[in-house]
C-alpha cells in the first residue's frame, strides 16, 4: 500500500553520505535497480571496504532475486569529497546517528546542490523539523526510513516535516518508484513510528537478558514462537549495530524523556567491548562461532 505517488522515473543522479552499514544497503538497492551512485565517505580506507560489502551484498540480493531481472547495474563512484555531490538529482544522508555529524553533512550537501535537488534523511530517530534548520531549503528535505537489509525489505517509512514541500514529496514517490520500494507516509516525532516502538523494546529486551530472565536466544525464540516475529529483537540489534542502536536510544531519550529509552548497562558494555553485532563478528550473538544455535 502506498499514499505517496509512485510513477517511474527515468533518469535518477544518487548520492549517498555514509558509507556504514545503511549506506552500503542504499547503494545495492540503487545500482541493482540501475541508478548510478556516488558514495561518500571520509577515507579510502571505509571506500574500499564499502565496495567490497557492496559486491558481496549485490551477489547476496541476485541470489535472492530482490533485483530485477536482467537490467544492468548502475555504475558505482566513491569519493571522500562531499563536492562531488553537487550534480546529484537526489542525496541521501546515512552518516552516523549523531545530531552535530549530521548537522554538519546537511548544512555542507545543501550549501553544493542546486535548489530542488531532493535532500533525504535517513534519520533513525532525529525530527526531520529538527534538521530543516540545518539546511538552506527545507523544503527539499525529507526523511526516508529504509530497512536493513534495504533491497530485501520493500516497504519504507516516510517523513514528511512540516516544511517539506510537495514537489519533494513528489520527487521522493518518483524515486521511491525507481526502486521499486512500497512507501507509507507519517507525521514527523523523535523515531517516528518505527523506532519509538522498535528501539524501547529492543532495550527492554536486552534488560532481561542483563538481569539473567532468559538469554538472548530464549527472548528472541519467544518473540518469534509466540507472537509472530520474524526475527527477534536482539538478533534486530545485532544487525542494525549496537553502536547504532545506543547512539539513536539517546537521541530519542533526550528528545522524549522516556525512562524506556535510555541505553541498558549491557548495551553500553558491548558497545566499550566492540560487541557491535554481525559487523563485528559478535554482538548478543557470535557470528565466527560455527556451533551457534538454539536451545
Amino acid at each position: 500500500m502506498t499514499d505517496i505517488p509512485t510513477e517511474q522515473a527515468t533518469v535518477h543522479r544518487l548520492a549517498v553520505v555514509g558509507a556504514g552499514v545503511m549506506g552500503t544497503n542504499i547503494a545495492v538497492l540503487a545500482l541493482g535497480h540501475g541508478l548510478d551512485v556516488t558514495l561518500v565517505d571520509v577515507d579510502d580506507e571505509t571506500l574500499t571496504a564499502a565496495r567490497r560489502t557492496i559486491r558481496h551484498k549485490l551477489k547476496h540480493a541476485q541470489l535472492l532475486d530482490a533485483l530485477p531481472a536482467g537490467r544492468p547495474h548502475g555504475a558505482l563512484t566513491t569519493t571522500t569529497s562531499l563536492s562531488d555531490v553537487a550534480g546529484a538529482t537526489t542525496v541521501i544522508e546515512a552518516v552516523v546517528e549523531i545530531a552535530e555529524v549530521k548537522r554538519k553533512v546537511l548544512a555542507e550537501v545543501s550549501a553544493t546542490v542546486a535548489p530542488g535537488t531532493l535532500l533525504i534523511s535517513n534519520t533513525s530517530c532525529v525530527p526531520v523539523d529538527e534538521m530543516a534548520a540545518w539546511v538552506v531549503r527545507g523544503e527539499d528535505l525529507v526523511g526516508v526510513h529504509f530497512m536493513n537489509p534495504s533491497y530485501l525489505i520493500r516497504m519504507v517509512e516516510v517523513i514528511r516535516g512540516s516544511a517539506t514541500g510537495d514537489a519533494t514529496m513528489t520527487a521522493v514517490g518518483r524515486l521511491l518508484g525507481a526502486l521499486n520500494r512500497e512507501a507509507l507516509v507519517v507525521n514527523d516525532a523523535p523515531g517516528f513510528v518505527i523506532n519509538r516502538l522498535l528501539h524501547p523494546l529492543i532495550n527492554r529486551a536486552a534488560m532481561l537478558v542483563q538481569d539473567g530472565v532468559a538469554s538472548a536466544e530464549t527472548v528472541d525464540g519467544l518473540l518469534e514462537g509466540c507472537l509472530g516475529h520474524t526475527t527477534g529483537p536482539l538478533r534486530t540489534a545485532d544487525l542494525i549495530g549496537i553502536d547504532n542502536l545506543v547512539d539513536s536510544l539517546r537521541v530519542l531519550h533526550e528528545r522524549t524523556g522516556d525512562p524506556e529509552c535510555e541505553p541498558c548497562d549491557l548495551m553500553l558494555q558491548k558497545v566499550r567491548d566492540g560487541h557491535h553485532g554481525s559487523k563485528t563478528g559478535r554482538g548478543f550473538y557470535d557470528y565466527q562461532s560455527a556451533t551457534e544455535g538454539r536451545i
